[in-house]
């Protein structure tokens, strides 16, 4: 670790970020990196959240403890102005699942439903499977044949660094359910959106279709769906498999977002997070409390330096995510009205894994400062990416509004391994790799507090 800091101190002397950069500022860049390399609290603050709290789900009981937690642990940390801003939403709860096959090979499967799924009938649902490889092949299907049928979509995720393979795969979470449902299907199965081999089902928000009947749909874990896929091919009959099924839905529950700042030398909005919610099935440690972490622990080093922040840095732990971005939504609706004051937008969710790319979505003339924030970063083994930043999904409705935004692309590979199940918990965490994020992050503030201008079109003024 010591070698590290060493080494980042001799990049940056000899490749400075940028002209623009002050020899202070190169100075700051340089302290922060040493800091943040040798600070502990992201891990401690993961820790205290995944422990003491554990799963989140939107709108839940489990949830508003996390938002009694977030702003008791913002308070201790030194933030100011620290509130909670509610709002109300829909929110979904599994009670029960299981699935077997009864025919001729029977096993139990382990398998866990999806969000929004209805429950089966009581007793749940007993029926002969249908393979399909892909979506595409089920969308292809006859719309006759498939009657009374469980429908099952076995299509594989394909790994990837950056993540890419997640938007392919997802599509059936919510695609196999509705194409199952126009055929008359009685329910549908999925393999799990993830990358792993292991027996943990990954479960995920799925959303029917307008004028579709709702029919009950859940994922396999992707040992088991090997088994089943097996068993249809061995079996001489078609395989008859049982599901069960109970959920809950309650129309209107409160969530919220949790917000602390520091204070900047203007009151201009660097706006930064995680969401506070996860799935209930793990206690949340990579999706997202690892993003909570990196970006509250980066805002408190950045809060410790000399002197004030350029701008006001304000971290957002936001509900609700994982079950509807309903809190990115009601973030950016309430302040729609000082949305001029926001001049960046970032989150932390997609894990742990080190930071390796940076992406950028600045103004026309503001690209020059991407090649300042890449160059800073270097030193951490952070290259530079497309101008096609995201923000992360809280930060999409701020986006549209037209809030530049900026991404510290983490190294995906085995993320999907983890995600949306119950193996997602603390141990998995890189203590190294959650450093090098807090660093990165906590350099990435500082000169966006720093960067005169903002990062809007040179000229422009906010919508």
């Amino acid at each position: 670790m010591r070698r590290l800091s060493l080494l980042a101190l001799l990049c940056i002397a000899s490749n400075p970020a940028s002209a623009e950069l002050t020899p202070k500022q190169r100075a700051d860049v340089t302290a922060l990196i040493e800091r943040a390399m040798e600070d502990e609290r992201a891990y401690d603050i993961l820790a205290s959240l995944t422990t003491e709290v554990g799963p989140r789900l939107g709108g839940t009981q489990a949830e508003a403890r996390a938002r009694v937690w977030g702003e008791a642990k913002l308070k201790a940390l030194g933030f100011k102005n620290v509130r909670t801003e509610t709002f109300d939403m829909p929110v979904w709860s599994r009670i029960s699942e299981s699935a077997a096959i009864i025919s001729p090979f029977p096993q139990p499967l382990q398998v866990t439903a999806l969000g929004n799924s209805v429950s089966t009938a009581e007793g749940g649902v007993e029926a002969d499977v249908v393979r399909f490889p892909s979506l595409i092949a089920l969308k292809k299907a006859p719309m006759t044949g498939l009657e009374g049928k469980i429908v099952f979509v076995d299509e594989k995720m394909t790994r990837t660094q950056d993540g890419s393979g997640y938007g392919v795969a997802v599509a059936k979470r919510s695609g196999a359910a509705n194409e199952a449902s126009k055929r008359g299907a009685a329910a549908a199965l999925i393999r799990s959106v993830g990358t792993d081999s292991h027996r943990f089902p990954h479960t995920g928000n799925m959303n029917y279709a307008e004028g579709v009947k709702p029919i009950p749909t859940a994922a396999l874990s992707n040992p088991d769906a090997d088994i089943l896929a097996e068993a249809i091919a061995r079996a001489k009959d078609p395989v008859r498999l049982r599901l069960d099924i109970k959920t809950q839905r309650i129309e209107q529950a409160q969530s919220g977002n949790v917000i602390g700042e520091i204070p900047g030398r203007s009151d201009e909005l660097i706006v930064i997070g995680g969401h506070l919610d996860s799935w209930d099935l793990g206690t949340g440690a990579v999706d997202d409390g690892a993003g909570i972490a990196i970006t509250v622990a980066a805002a408190k080093l950045v809060d410790e330096m000399k002197g004030t922040p350029g701008r006001t840095i304000r971290v957002v732990m936001w509900g609700a995510e994982e079950v509807g971005i309903h809190g990115g939504r009601a973030y950016a609706d309430k302040h729609k009205g000082d949305i001029a004051r926001h001049v960046l937008a970032a989150e932390s969710d997609f894990g742990a894994g080190r930071v390796w790319q940076l992406r950028t979505r600045f103004g026309a003339g503001r690209e020059a400062y991407a090649e300042d924030f890449a160059e800073a970063l270097r030193p951490l083994g952070v290259g530079p990416g497309a101008a096609e930043a995201s923000g992360g999904a809280d930060a999409g409705a701020l986006r549209a509004a037209g809030v530049p935004v900026i991404d510290l692309a983490q190294d995906g590979s085995d993320y999907f391994d983890l995600h949306h199940t119950a193996n997602d918990t603390f141990d998995k965490i890189d203590p190294a790799a959650l450093k090098q994020n807090v660093a990165a992050w906590a350099v990435m503030l500082y000169l966006a507090g720093e960067f005169e201008g903002g990062f809007r079109s040179a000229g422009s003024a906010a919508p």
